[in-house]
């Protein structure tokens, strides 16, 4: 009995995989009761392959209409099969706006959201007076001409540990505020202009809020030195916008190498 026991918690791997998606006709990652979610058809998917419902452990949530380029996501399954087949045969019952890109066997005791050393999320702004339809599902027509080097200034005082209290949703339920930021990169070629953001972890609609007051400063409204004055006071109402979810992508999650040096798919 006690042979048969380790032998069924050796033959249940943890799979680690990860997702692309266009957030545009999703109520966001998490399942929840009032609206379709990703995670939701990436289950659905995988109990179709599988044969067996497993519940799939995220590196945290994206909002209602954000994207995806990597998207961690582990889960345990007694079923064995070869890596790739958590790829092509997963896909073949994913709807077009969302696909599993690899998949690999990950160390016991993997946990997505709380393992993950950093994460890079990347926004898209279209800066022009004329809209761009090819672009309209992700990035924000922002208009008015924007001051591209006070938003670069601006950047980099979001770098280092602050208590983002007044760049958060006002229904976040977080239990600190206090977040790490390693990097705010912003680029521009012609009308196109790209935020690069890297940190430990994020507030809700943080990175949209942080985004919408550079476009506040790039507008003139702010200066760049308010910044200071915001992560200080933590007054959300001081803050700028908050950027619509169409301009916003997860691009990549950062995990020890420790936990994901196995294997991947061929």
């Amino acid at each position: 009995m006690l042979w048969l026991l380790i032998r069924q918690v050796v033959d249940v791997p943890t799979v680690l995989v990860t997702i692309a998606y266009d957030g545009t006709n999703y109520s966001g990652w998490q399942v929840q009761p009032n609206g379709l979610a990703v995670q939701q058809v990436v289950e659905d998917a995988l109990e179709q392959l599988l044969k067996e419902r497993v519940q799939v452990r995220s590196s945290g949530r994206t909002d209602a209409g954000v994207h995806a380029r990597s998207m961690p996501a582990a889960f345990s399954t007694s079923r064995n099969l070869p890596l790739k087949a958590f790829v092509e045969g997963a896909n073949r019952f994913l709807p077009a706006d969302v696909a599993i890109q690899s998949a690999r066997i990950v160390a016991d005791g993997f946990k997505p959201i709380t393992m993950a050393l950093a994460k890079q999320y990347r926004y898209t702004i279209i800066n022009s007076s004329v809209r761009s339809p090819l672009d309209r599902l992700y990035s924000w027509q922002v208009r008015e001409p924007l001051d591209i080097t006070a938003m670069q200034v601006a950047a980099g005082r979001f770098v280092g540990t602050h208590d983002f209290s007044a760049f958060r949703a006002s229904n976040c339920v977080a239990k600190t505020t206090v977040r790490r930021i390693d990097s705010v990169q912003i680029t521009s070629l012609d009308s196109r202009i790209i935020i690069d953001v890297i940190g430990g972890g994020f507030l809700k609609n943080m990175v949209r809020v942080m985004v919408g007051t550079l476009v506040d400063i790039g507008k003139g409204r702010f200066s760049p030195s308010d910044i200071d004055r915001l992560l200080l006071e933590g007054d959300r109402k001081e803050a700028g916008t908050t950027a619509p979810a169409c301009g916003l992508c997860l691009i990549e999650v950062v995990y020890p190498e420790k936990f994901t040096s196995l294997p991947v798919t061929a």
